[in-house]
C-alpha cells in the first residue's frame, strides 16, 4: 500500500515537474546556433553574404568576412540610426546599397559636377543628381554651396528629371496631401519641391518625390534661390 502510494505521488511530481518544465522552456527566447537570441537584443547570425567585407571595412571594423559579435552590433546601430528595416545586424542588400551611396557622395569632394551632367552654362542652377542621392548650387564654374546629401522620391513616386524651374515658394508650407509640415519648400515640379525633413538623408525607401534635405540646407538653399531659377534633375536613384 505504502508503496503503491510512494510511487503514484512520485509520478504526480514527475507530471508536475514535466509540465513545469515546459513552460518554462516556452518562457525562454528561442536561441539560434552561436548563442544569439532570434528576435531579441542580440544579434541574428548573418547568412552567407558577399557585402560582409566591404560593410566591414566601410564601418572600420577588423576585415575578415565573418560576422563576430561586434560586427553585428556596429551594422545594428548603422540601420538603426538611418531607420534601415528590419535593423537584424548583418549586411544585406539594402544596407549595402545605403553604404554604397554615402561613399559616393564622399567621392564627388567639392567637384560634384566633375563629369558635367549638369548644365552650369545658364548662371545659377540648383542640380540634383538622383543616383548618387546629391544635390549642390552652381553659378557657372563656380559652386555655391554644397554638395550635400538628399532623399529624393522612392521607387513609384519617382523625382522626375529634366529642366526644371522654382516656380512657388513656401517657407511654412504644410502638405494636405501627406498632411505633413514642408519647411522651405521650393517647389520645381508639380507638387515636388525641395524641403526640409527631420528624417535620415539616408533612410530608404525614399519620399514621394521631393528632394528631402537637412533643416540647414533646406534653409541655404531658401537663401540662395528665388522664383525662377533653374534646376536640374539627372541620373536613377539605386533601387527605383
Amino acid at each position: 500500500m505504502g508503496t503503491r502510494r510512494t510511487r503514484r505521488a512520485r509520478g504526480r511530481a514527475g507530471r508536475r515537474a514535466a509540465v513545469w518544465g515546459g513552460a518554462a522552456a516556452l518562457a525562454l527566447p528561442l536561441v539560434r546556433p552561436g548563442g544569439r537570441v532570434a528576435g531579441g537584443g542580440l544579434c541574428r547570425t548573418a547568412p552567407r553574404d558577399h557585402h560582409q567585407r566591404q560593410v566591414e571595412q566601410f564601418l572600420g571594423r577588423p576585415v575578415d568576412g565573418r560576422q563576430s559579435a561586434a560586427d553585428c552590433t556596429a551594422v545594428r546601430a548603422f540601420q538603426t540610426k538611418h531607420a534601415i528595416s528590419p535593423a537584424q545586424g548583418y549586411a544585406g542588400p539594402l544596407t549595402w546599397q545605403v553604404m554604397s551611396t554615402m561613399l559616393a557622395q564622399r567621392a564627388a569632394g567639392s567637384t560634384p559636377n566633375r563629369a558635367g551632367d549638369c548644365p552650369v552654362n545658364r548662371g545659377r542652377i540648383a542640380c540634383v543628381d538622383l543616383t548618387r542621392q546629391l544635390s549642390w548650387i552652381q553659378d557657372g564654374a563656380a559652386l555655391k554651396y554644397g554638395p550635400v546629401p538628399v532623399r529624393t522620391g522612392k521607387d513609384g513616386t519617382e523625382t522626375r528629371t529634366g529642366p526644371k524651374k522654382i516656380y512657388h515658394r513656401s517657407i511654412d508650407h504644410w502638405s494636405t496631401l501627406y498632411n505633413v509640415s514642408m519647411p522651405y519648400a521650393q517647389f520645381f515640379d508639380g507638387g515636388i519641391a525641395f524641403h526640409s525633413t527631420t528624417k535620415s538623408m539616408w533612410n530608404p525607401p525614399g519620399s514621394g518625390g521631393c528632394v528631402n534635405m537637412r533643416p540647414a540646407d533646406a534653409r541655404a538653399y531658401w537663401n540662395l534661390l528665388a522664383k525662377g531659377e533653374d534646376v536640374y534633375v539627372y541620373g536613377r536613384k539605386p533601387g527605383t
